[in-house]
């Protein structure tokens, strides 16, 4: 069961590293809109972030060959915990107590789901 926490927490990782190089690749291009979407879509920012996707969606795929999806898919949510965490720490974004208390509350339910 270790391997799979392992394989899992790797996927949560890899999944926030690309969102967090999406989002940096999208700031320094001055978002998505029309007329910069070849210019967005061939971005190295953009490419590796889509890269770490695809590596994050192999490693899911072993996560749930060795743990079911009712006990998986509740544990990845610490991704939007970590997620809020860069938005605070890398990008500087205010986070507002109700969203700290709903990670909080997000992070309750992965212990009591983590429980035997």
């Amino acid at each position: 069961m270790t391997v799979s926490y392992a394989l899992l927490m790797m996927n949560v990782l890899l999944l926030l590293a690309g969102q967090t190089v999406w989002k940096l690749g999208l700031d320094r291009l001055g978002g998505l809109h029309p007329g910069n979407a070849l210019q967005v879509f061939t971005s190295p920012w953009i490419v590796t972030g889509v890269g770490m996707y695809a590596v994050a969606t192999v490693l899911w795929l072993a996560v749930l060959s060795r743990m079911s999806l009712s006990m998986a898919y509740p544990l990845q949510s610490l991704a939007y915990v970590l997620g809020m965490l860069v938005a605070w720490l890398v990008f500087g974004e205010v986070v507002p107590p109700n969203r700290w208390i709903g990670a909080g509350i997000i992070i309750a339910g992965v212990f009591v789901v983590s429980l035997k």
